[in-house]
């Protein structure tokens, strides 16, 4: 068995034992600290009442900071809210379209919260332009750039597809938007966490994610990175109170905007979700995600051995250095095998013309992988599933 050291990192999630969780590109595990955390929260609420937000909003920037880390992103550019289609929809708000630049470029691998989002602006002027992929797994770089121009406003991608946790090449996408004036907006939910990020290097205009998947902290903490010198530039026509300049002198009628961060920020921050995110965040900064990125290739490679040793329909890449988080594979009959693993809490999912998706973590154990297919084998063959 190879030495692992950072399984010693399982104690802090007692919610594994008795499961075989490679769910965590979908909802991570839950940290046993997420609960004194909330604890600590709902004590403010309980005894400080209304001045329990003198803690509440310095979270805000505290938790910024923290997925800041993540992203190595400078101080000042991160600005927490709760998910990424009210993130994706404030940034649209960002833009105006004209007959000379209303072009939106994305592939059709995108995931569909943001295609949502995009297609909505068509309403107002914008113009969408879906790249093709060729196999339903990769997106050819040299397409999506070919399908930026003087005419584009705005390439929201993902760093990994969710799909199928093929990498896209994110360096050089933005450098083809910023050479014709075009925004890049990544989107960073099946890449933070597993595997390094660094928005600066990679030249992008925004970011954002959310706490539910390998960041191990539930629903409800999402972000939103402005590259530095583009947080003045804008005034999102999605916005709120606490995007003003001086939320509590409840001026009106006109927005004042913030010049800081802040005034990216919409309505009252969701504050319960960032103390319930806080303990997966400071792991995972502790832990380093250089060391979590060795581990899934290692552990995704075992994986990928499994489904080629019995036939199944690999849907990710098999290239380690294009291949994120999560491992993707079908079979006849995948989607009912996938619901009694889950019964019998062998944790993953299934998507629609994707199949079974699983994802080790730093906290899976190697066998736990050959227990996951060991559970297929005996599902398809008609046995019974047990952790005996």
């Amino acid at each position: 068995m190879t030495n692992d050291e950072l399984i010693r990192w399982r104690d802090e999630f007692p919610a594994l034992e008795g499961t075989v969780y490679l769910i965590s590109h979908s909802l991570g595990c839950m940290p046993q600290k997420a609960a004194a955390y909330m604890a600590e929260y709902l004590e403010a609420w309980q005894e400080k009442s209304i001045t329990a937000w003198d803690d509440w909003l310095p979270e805000v920037e505290r938790a910024a900071e923290r997925v800041g880390k993540l992203l190595s992103a400078p101080s000042g550019t991160v600005i927490m809210h709760t998910n990424v289609s009210a993130v994706q929809a404030l940034i649209a708000s960002c833009f105006e379209y004209t007959e000379q630049r209303n072009k939106i470029v994305y592939s059709e691998l995108q995931f569909p919260t943001v295609s949502y989002v995009w297609k909505a602006e068509e309403r107002r002027g914008a113009r969408v332009e879906i790249v093709k992929s060729s196999d339903g797994i990769t997106i050819d770089t040299e397409a999506l750039c070919d399908a930026i121009d003087e005419r584009t406003v705005a390439v929201p991608i993902s760093h990994a597809l969710f799909s199928s946790s093929y990498i896209q090449d994110v360096k050089a996408i933005a450098r083809k938007a910023q050479a014709v004036g075009a925004h890049v907006i990544l989107d960073c939910y099946q890449s933070l966490g597993t595997i390094p990020v660094d928005v600066v290097d990679l030249g992008v205009s925004f970011a954002c994610g959310g706490s539910v998947k390998f960041l191990c902290g539930g629903p409800g903490a999402g972000y939103l990175y402005v590259r530095k010198h583009l947080i003045p530039k804008f005034e999102p026509r999605v916005t709120g109170w606490f995007g003003h300049q001086r939320p509590f002198a409840f001026t009106m009628p006109e927005q004042r905007y913030a010049d800081s961060i802040w005034r990216y920020m919409a309505g009252t921050p969701a504050v319960a979700a960032l103390y319930q995110a806080r303990a997966g965040a400071e792991i995972l900064g502790e832990i380093g995600v250089r060391a979590i990125r060795e581990k899934n290739k290692r552990q995704t490679a075992r994986v990928v051995e499994r489904v080629d040793e019995r036939a199944f329909t690999l849907k990710s890449p098999r290239d380690p250095e294009q291949r994120a988080g999560l491992v993707a594979f079908d079979f006849v009959g995948a989607a009912d095998i996938a619901r009694e693993l889950n019964r019998h809490r062998f944790y993953c999912d299934h998507r629609p013309g994707v199949g079974i998706r699983i994802s080790p973590h730093f906290y899976t154990r190697d066998e736990e992988i050959d227990l996951f297919f060991e559970a297929i084998d005996s599902l398809r063959s008609g046995r019974g599933v047990s952790f005996a």
